[in-house]
């Protein structure tokens, strides 16, 4: 029987227990060879021999030193080594504790393989790799293997090492296989030295041996850190070793035997490196991209039509490599970066359809089969495969095979629920787990990539009912809250016990799988967004009755607000702020004036819009361009903006309450304000447009909105041509806004008077039949301009109590004579000490001597004088293209900014020194302090605009030979 001990067994056994000292039992080992025949080696026998030898004489011979000297060196270790090697194939022998004690010296024998020593007896290096392998097949040897950084030790041996290397290179591919991304560090060196080499090799071999390296170049890549290898590649050279040789093997004669192993390494080649990959040929570089697509269709096709899910399974492992090929190509080529001519993009559609075609039958076989809700786990994973790579094929075309598509939509859509709701629940049971482990992964979510798809199959009629009839809404409804608890992720609380010991410590910082996480979360948000916008435009009669959009509506309005102002989030507040737009209008009836909910969502929703354009203040003050913030995601969120431009002013009409918003805001003025500034002609038609519908829609649904925006001296004088002198508006407003942009572009003239000059503008752009009113509408325009830019009370009081204090100086660019007629008319005389207009002087902001002419008048070193600036590009330092705050040197980098004027003082330094308060003060009478010091300005110094004064001093060599500039 099986379980028997044969009788040469159990002597040898006996004589090896007998033997009175090391020298007996060596000798008795060499009984054993004679009397033992294979055929009695059972697993009792063999586990019966290895006890009678015991391990405490096994690891004599592995680590003695003291050899005969006529016998190897390594004449011990061999005997140990054949011994081990012939009974760890047992699994409680392989991973005994004193086998796995033995470890180090194993790899201490592999390590010399190239050593003099070990040339003339390559059997125990063979030997000492065979039990490793050995130890490796069990789950306690793999843990201890690991232990000892086996890993890395094999890695070295393999790229430093010319002998039995392919050995080293299958203990890797067995440990990662096991302990997947997690058996590489955190420094990718090994990892780009081993596939180095081992890529090196899988292009210059040109037997067998390379479709085997292909196998296990697949399996390193798989397991790989994707993240890491992907940041720290560009510099190595693997990728083009491996580019070859794949193309090498798809580019010639080769059977299916050497063409699976290929398609798989190119799959989880492009699946680590990018489909970028695939274009390394720079001569040709759609070449192989091409051929790599053809070849994963084909084989698609070859394996899936006309056949069952379970052939198909047979060979699904090739089919879903083919399916990763098929997918991160077809997202790419929805970029048009490649440029195809229409007979490459007619062979690349036939291929596809004739792949997918064959997807959708195995699809519609399985969702008529009985099984389909008892798979399992490898079978239910290959269906997720299958419905992956289709709906990047529907994402990008929607209408192809629409009848099959019916067919199988609600099975679909099971699978992807099923697979979301698993996924959720798993990620929030290990919320917890907030550490990098790439060992395990939550289970595949189709729900997630399917989003894409859903987006624009719910425009189709058809596929939209089939949505309802699923109830996907409650489904996607649950979607958003996951991923929104992702997205906007929130540090968790600290218990009371611990507060006052960690108020001091530092946030922990994010791990790198929370922050992936966090990016897909928000690009999730984003679909789900664009998919329930859909459905409200499409289904306006459901959205308006339906509990769960209400719902919905209320969510947004709860959480929009509290979404973190960054740049990564600014698509994703843009999206759920049109979202909740779209809602509103469609529920308005059901919306309460006092909700202070909505109050603080239409504030946010009117900052996203308000935010997206402004003035070119660096390049062109006319412009009116896309604002630096938003420049970098327009192409995301342009049509978003105006879908809610459009939306806000259709919402106007419903809820007429919400203009007071844009009033209180300053949104509606600043619109008016910038379109002020805005070169004539220089507006985008659709930008004009959505302005105008908005502030016309704001009129109309608040009459006391009209008051407000007439501050703005344009629309004010566009109204008295309609109201008095019978202009039409669309009339009136054109010779308003012309005349801003004359005045612009040359507010004085030299040669002629203000009043002169500016008349004349008018004159210029007003009908021949009314130019006799110019010098009355500049007289009007001149009133109402000045009271909208008169300083508000507090800001006097501001300057008041400043001048008590500090010496002030103004220093303004513009003409000489426009920008006194401001100082002028707006009172500012009295408040400074010294007053420089640009024209006069040689100088400009931002050139530094005009601030030392201030100084200089003022008697005062620069290095005790603060310079307080509204536009950074004109006051610090002139920026060119888009640059932003980070490109400035940080010598000149503002100390500090406010959003309101009135926190000036609190930043400012305390002054040691006031002025004198006399009686003879309070009476009018000049102090001595105040009669050394007389008010400076440019006024008089020049009689002409723009006048150039040579006999000003070198006021920077001045300051610096006197040490008082700081560098």
């Amino acid at each position: 029987m099986s379980g028997e001990v044969s009788e040469p067994i159990k002597k040898c056994s006996l004589i090896l227990k007998n033997a009175k000292s090391d020298t007996e039992k060596f000798a008795a080992l060499f009984m054993v060879t004679k009397l033992i025949k294979s055929k009695d080696c059972n697993q009792a026998g063999k586990r019966m021999l290895f006890d009678a030898i015991g391990f405490d004489f096994l690891r004599k011979l592995l680590t003695s030193k003291d050899v005969p000297d006529d016998c190897p060196a390594s004449v011990y270790q061999s005997v140990a080594l054949s011994i081990l090697s012939c009974f760890c194939e047992d699994e409680q022998l392989a991973t005994h504790q004193d086998m796995l004690d033995s470890i180090p010296v194993f790899l201490g024998i592999v390590s010399t393989c190239d050593d003099d020593e070990y040339d003339d007896n390559l059997i125990v290096i063979n030997e000492a790799y065979q039990c490793l392998q050995s130890i490796s097949l069990y789950e306690t040897g793999r843990l201890a293997l690991r232990q000892h950084d086996i890993i890395t030790k094999m890695a070295q041996i393999y790229t430093q090492r010319s002998f039995q290397i392919d050995e080293a290179l299958t203990l890797i591919v067995t440990l990662v296989a096991r302990f997947g991304a997690n058996s590489w560090g955190n420094d990718p060196k090994l990892f780009h030295a081993l596939l180095q080499r081992v890529s090196l090799d899988f292009e210059t071999d040109h037997a067998e041996r390379k479709f085997e390296l292909a196998d296990m170049i697949s399996a390193l890549l798989f397991h790989c850190r994707r993240d890491l290898v992907s940041r720290t590649v560009q510099d190595e050279i693997w990728p083009q070793c491996l580019y070859k040789g794949v193309s090498d093997i798809l580019t010639s004669k080769i059977g299916k035997a050497q063409r699976d192993p290929a398609l798989k390494l190119a799959a989880n080649a492009i699946d680590v490196l990018g489909i970028e990959w695939t274009l390394t040929d720079t001569e040709n570089p759609k070449k192989f991209f091409l051929l790599l697509l053809q070849l994963a269709a084909i084989e698609v096709r070859m394996q899936m039509d006309n056949k069952s899910f379970n052939q198909c399974m047979a060979q699904a492992d090739l089919i879903t490599s083919c399916f990763i090929i098929l997918e991160l190509s077809i997202n790419y080529m929805a970029t048009d970066q490649l440029e195809l001519d229409q007979k490459d993009k007619q062979q690349v559609y036939t291929g596809l359809k004739g792949a997918f075609s064959a997807v959708l039958s195995v699809l519609v076989k399985l969702a008529n089969d009985t099984r389909k809700d008892r798979l399992q786990k490898p079978e239910k994973a290959f269906t997720y495969a299958m419905v992956r790579v289709l709906t990047a094929w529907m994402a990008q075309e929607p209408t192809a095979m629409k009848t099959q598509l019916g067919k199988v939509l609600p099975f679909l859509f099971k699978l992807a629920n099923e697979s979301f709701y698993e996924s959720r629940d798993y990620r929030i049971a290990h919320k917890a787990d907030n550490v990098d482990d790439h060992e395990t992964q939550p289970p595949a979510d189709v729900l997630r990539v399917m989003l894409p798809a859903i987006c624009h199959l719910v425009v189709e009629d058809e596929a939209r009912q089939i949505f309802l009839r699923e109830k996907e809404e409650q489904v996607l409804y649950d979607c958003l809250l996951f991923h929104w608890s992702i997205a906007h992720y929130k540090k968790p609380p600290v218990p009371r016990a611990e507060r006052l010991k960690r108020m001091n410590e530092p946030d922990p910082e994010l791990t790198g799988r929370q922050l992936d996480e966090m990016r897909d979360s928000r690009t999730a948000i984003v679909s789900l967004c664009n998919i329930l916008m859909n459905i409200t435009v499409l289904e306006a009669k459901l959205v308006e009755e339906s509990a769960l959009f209400a719902q919905l509506l209320r969510f947004i309005f709860e959480n929009l607000p509290e979404l973190k102002d960054t740049p990564e989030n600014l698509v994703l507040h843009g999206h759920l702020a049109v979202l909740g737009l779209l809602l509103l209008k469609q529920q308005a009836s059901k919306i309460k004036k006092n909700d202070f909910s909505i109050c603080r969502y239409i504030q946010t929703t009117i900052r996203f819009l308000w935010d997206a354009y402004n003035i070119d203040e660096s390049n062109d003050p006319q412009a009116l361009v896309v604002s630096l913030a938003y420049k970098e995601h327009w192409f995301e969120i342009m049509e978003l903006w105006f879908l809610g431009m459009q939306t806000m002013s259709g919402i106007l009409k419903l809820i007429p309450w919400i203009s007071e918003f844009a009033i209180e805001s300053g949104w509606a003025e600043g619109i008016v304000e910038t379109l002020r500034k805005v070169k004539i002609g220089t507006l985008p038609p659709n930008v004009k447009l959505a302005y105008e519908d908005f502030l016309s829609q704001l009129v109309d649904a608040n009459p006391a909105v009209a008051a407000v925006l007439k501050k703005a001296d344009a629309l004010k004088v566009a109204d008295l041509l309609h109201r008095e002198h019978g202009f039409g508006r669309e009339l009136a407003n054109e010779t308003a806004t012309n005349y801003l942009a004359a005045f612009r572009r040359c507010p004085d003239n030299p040669d002629m008077a203000l009043v002169q000059w500016r008349s004349q503008l008018w004159y210029d752009v007003l009908p021949a039949t009314h130019q006799h009113l110019a010098t009355e509408l500049y007289g009007r325009w001149l009133e109402w301009r000045y009271r909208y830019l008169a300083l508000p009370d507090e800001v006097h009081t501001m300057l008041q109590t400043l001048r008590l204090q500090y010496l002030l100086g103004i220093i303004t660019n513009g003409p000489t004579a426009a920008q006194w007629e401001k100082i002028d008319r707006l009172a500012l005389n009295k408040y400074f000490d010294c007053i420089l207009v640009s024209s006069d002087l040689p100088w400009a902001k931002p050139d530094r001597n005009i601030f030392y002419a201030a100084c200089h008048y003022l008697g005062v070193p620069p290095g005790q004088c603060v310079m307080i600036g509204d536009k950074l590009e004109t006051d610090i330092q002139r920026l060119s293209g888009d640059r932003t705050m980070d490109d400035v040197p940080e010598h000149v980098r503002p100390d500090a900014t406010v959003d309101n004027v009135l926190k000036l003082p609190a930043l400012l330094p305390p002054s040691t020194s006031f002025r004198a308060r006399g009686n003879g003060a309070a009476a009018g009478v000049a102090t001595m302090d105040e009669r050394m010091r007389q008010q400076k300005t440019t006024r008089n110094r020049a009689a002409q605009y723009n006048r150039i004064l040579p006999e000003i001093p070198d006021l920077y060599s001045k300051y610096l030979n006197l040490n008082l500039i700081e560098n």
